[in-house]
């Protein structure tokens, strides 16, 4: 529930900045840049994954998660049915729907389809520090989740 009256216009902009993050997120980590990832975090921002107990705090721990990534991997996300909620001039929440399809050993072309990897929903949290909307603690739920398929080697089965 809102907390603080905001101008409408004021409400939608922090709305669609914050929708910009998640999507942002996702094409940082599909598309080449994924210790990027970390920059879109505050610097105490947070990822966490309730099952498993798996965390990962600051800027600095995030940049050598996301980096740790195999070169290999081809992955893409679709990401759906966001919706954020701004409480006020500097916090926000959204949750949204994800299924991640990922590959590793891709040395290029086209892969035949496969199932998802895994699917599931984000639950965030965002603040607005001097004037820019950044994640400050993102939380992964996985329903549905695997292993990461690898593709043979030429000349393997």
């Amino acid at each position: 529930m809102p907390t603080e009256t905001l101008d409408p216009m004021e409400r939608l902009l922090a709305e669609r900045a914050c929708e910009r993050l998640i999507v942002e997120f996702v094409r940082r980590l599909d598309l080449g840049d994924p210790s990027g990832v970390a920059e879109l975090f505050t610097p105490d921002g947070v990822w966490e994954w309730p099952q498993g107990d798996r965390r990962v705090e600051g800027r600095d721990a995030l940049r050598a998660y996301f980096g740790s990534r195999p070169e290999d991997r081809l992955s893409r996300r679709m990401s759906t049915n966001i919706m954020v909620t701004v409480e006020s001039a500097s916090k926000a929440t959204a949750t949204s729907y994800f299924a991640t399809y990922r590959v590793d050993g891709h040395t290029g072309g086209m892969v035949p389809p496969v199932l998802p990897a895994n699917v599931g929903h984000y639950e965030d949290g965002f603040r607005k520090v001097d004037g820019t909307w950044l994640l400050a603690h993102r939380v992964t739920f996985l329903p549905f989740g695997g292993e990461t398929v690898r593709l043979g080697r030429p000349g393997r089965s």
